[in-house]
């Protein structure tokens, strides 16, 4: 690895943070990101760092993602969506079969969000999306919420089709972070076409977690999120 990214990062370190960072991201014993360490640095501080070190190799990106700090993890996957936003084609297929060598690393929202609709969606939009199915189908956490998140990229492109389905897998789900995700990407579904929202609404409300819909109803006017939550 280049030396001095580490040290970089380390320097960055603010000890108050690194206090709180654990109870925010859920790390204490039993909790979803349980043993997680942090330095207790910023995500514009460590952009920062990104930055410069925008060119390193996969293999130094890997190192990274193997840190026990977490934000030696989110360095890496910044830098690896900002190589994959300006690659050439073999680039980013090569990124692409390297992120998904590596969702053991990815094992925390933040990670998740930073990288999964720029990264993944963005290459799914013009490839087989099958694979989002058997992600959302899986036991593993971050990989469901990779399969959920990755369709932020189709949204964008006013493609609602893979989040609907998704969604419907995740409402018998148990985890609050799962709901969470699914109702952010079914609000941005809304804020595109907000009858393809009503609908799914109509279908699946009165079943759905209630994180969920509060998510998904969250940019409606006061009315009618009271009329979706009432069913409740």
């Amino acid at each position: 690895m280049k030396s001095d990214v580490l040290y970089e990062l380390k320097a960055l370190a603010d000890a108050k943070k690194a206090v709180f960072f654990p109870k925010f991201f859920k790390a204490g014993k039993g909790e979803y990101a349980e043993g997680d360490v942090f330095l207790g640095i910023s995500v514009p501080d460590i952009r920062s760092v990104a930055k410069k070190y925008h060119d390193l190799s996969l293999s130094e990106i890997k190192k990274l993602l193997a840190n026990k700090y977490h934000e030696a993890r989110l360095l890496a996957l910044i830098i690896l969506t900002m190589q994959y936003t300006k690659g050439h084609d073999a680039q980013k297929q090569k990124i692409v079969d390297f992120y998904l060598t590596q969702f053991s690393r990815i094992n925390n929202w933040d990670l998740v969000d930073t990288s999964a609709s720029q990264i993944l969606g963005s290459y799914l939009l013009t490839h087989p999306r099958g694979m989002l199915m058997r992600f959302a189908k899986s036991s593993h956490l971050w990989t469901q919420r990779i399969a959920i998140v990755s369709t932020y990229a189709f949204i964008r492109a006013n493609q609602f089709e893979e989040t609907l389905k998704i969604a419907e897998i995740f409402l018998s789900h148990k985890h609050d972070l799962i709901h969470k995700a699914a109702g952010w990407m079914l609000r941005e579904v809304g804020k595109r076409d907000i009858g393809v929202l009503r609908t799914f609404l109509d279908r699946h409300a009165e079943t759905m977690p209630r994180t969920m819909l509060r998510y998904a109803i969250e940019k409606m006017d006061e009315g009618e999120r009271k009329k979706w939550l009432y069913l409740k």
